[in-house]
């Protein structure tokens, strides 16, 4: 998929779909009793002026600035960033591989769940780069994928299932760039930028609920919004049939994802 056509796809989704990936991973908890957003807030240390890259209806935005950073969201989605706006957060529309700030703006950058699906990730590297100040941290939350033989796996199947019987155009092409799932592949496209070897450590996040919360999970992928109502309602059918087979005796459908968690700093002083 070309960088316009994904582009187009991602403010499509977002307009049908305001708030999705906070309303999705805002509850979710690591084993210390954190949420994703947390655990990339607290990568950052000291207070300062904080980029967060794709920052959707600005959840992020508000946990940085309780923390006393100076934050300052972009984004491709005008909905989400109407959201945004009702927060206490300065927000941006724009594209990550043309950032419309100064050299040496922040003194970090965040980026949750939204790195791994850009297209053109060397110029987004090569802007961060630029607009991050000599020795400035970047802090990434990348999806991960499933943590075991439970929910998500169960979907992950169902979902693998329906896309083999649809037509070809409601298969939604691969997105992002495959190098970002692994922490060599990340070296590869950060280290010519100017940034230092990659921190990359995995965390379990535990979205475990009704069968209800589950499915408004997983159901929020990308891969079903070209999905035909019939394609869709076959989906859900099937999961609402399987599912509940997995029951915990707490009464909970088991949910866990994983996350990688990566974290560099700038080693040169950019263009």
């Amino acid at each position: 998929m070309t960088r316009s056509a994904q582009e187009t796809f991602f403010r499509a989704f977002h307009a049908s779909h305001p708030a999705v990936t906070s309303r999705a991973f805002g509850d979710g908890r690591s084993a210390d009793g954190r949420s994703s957003y947390e655990l990339l807030r607290d990568e950052i240390a000291s207070p300062g002026r904080v980029l967060d890259l794709a920052c959707g209806d600005g959840f992020l935005l508000e946990l940085l600035a309780a923390a006393g950073h100076q934050a300052i969201g972009l984004d491709l989605s005008s909905t989400d960033l109407a959201l945004a706006k009702q927060r206490p957060a300065t927000v941006a529309e724009g594209r990550a591989q043309q950032l419309p700030f100064a050299d040496r703006s922040f003194d970090s950058c965040v980026s949750h769940m939204a790195f791994m699906l850009m297209t053109d990730t060397d110029e987004v590297a090569a802007e961060l780069a630029r607009v991050l100040r000599p020795g400035g941290q970047l802090s990434l939350v990348l999806g991960g994928g499933t943590a075991g033989d439970e929910a998500y796996a169960l979907f992950g199947k169902l979902l693998r299932e329906i896309l083999a019987e649809v037509p070809a155009e409601q298969r939604l092409p691969p997105l992002g760039d495959k190098r970002t799932r692994n922490q060599a592949g990340l070296d590869e496209i950060l280290a010519p930028a100017g940034f230092a070897p990659v921190r990359w450590r995995t965390e379990a996040i535990d979205f475990s609920g009704s069968l209800d919360q589950v499915w408004e999970f997983v159901s929020t992928v990308y891969n079903l919004f070209p999905l035909d109502e019939a394609a869709s309602r076959a989906l859900k059918t099937a999961f609402f049939a399987e599912a509940p087979a997995l029951t915990r005796p707490d009464g909970l459908i088991p949910l866990v994802a994983q996350i990688h968690l990566a974290g560099t700093r700038t080693v040169h002083k950019g263009r």
